[in-house]
């Protein structure tokens, strides 16, 4: 079996889905810095990844998620006003991890240890602009559909 890969453009602020055959492509939202695959930058790093875990299964499109695990809520816009500075990580997370040594992986430029992500984000929230602090968000409905079609070990290629 081939795995799919993706493709995030920041340039562009759409991440494609390819596996050889089909084809798909979504608005995204990554870091308000631009591209940075230092550790603290707030940046999206570049580089080649992998999704090195798939998180929220099964879970209601808009499960809220703290330290990669369900805490029970649903986002609501009622729930986001008790919260007004919660960064929203919603439905789904693909985990990533950087391949390329000392660009994206170990020491002070490790993807993984970093906690990049691709998510849900709510629908208040402006997609094909940059606005996240590091990871890469999609509409909720968006990251699910992307979930269920891209299995651990997926390539990522980040791009300017």
């Amino acid at each position: 079996m081939t795995l799919p890969r993706l493709t995030v453009s920041l340039a562009a602020q759409r991440l494609t889905w390819a596996d050889g055959v089909r084809q798909q492509s979504w608005p995204v939202s990554t870091a308000t810095v631009g591209a940075d695959e230092r550790n603290g930058s707030g940046g999206t790093p570049r580089g080649r990844h992998r999704i090195r875990a798939r998180i929220g299964d099964g879970a209601d499109s808009h499960a809220v998620f703290i330290g990669r695990r369900p805490t029970g809520e649903i986002w609501t816009p009622e729930l986001a006003d008790t919260a007004p500075h919660r960064d929203w990580i919603l439905g789904r997370i693909l985990w990533l991890c950087g391949c390329e040594p000392g660009r994206n992986r170990f020491g002070a430029v490790d993807t993984m240890r970093r906690y990049i992500y691709i998510h849900g984000t709510p629908p208040d929230q402006p997609l094909g602009v940059p606005g996240s602090h590091g990871c890469i968000r999609m509409a909720c409905d968006d990251v699910v559909t992307l979930f269920d079609c891209t299995p651990a070990g997926s390539e990522v290629w980040i791009d300017d």
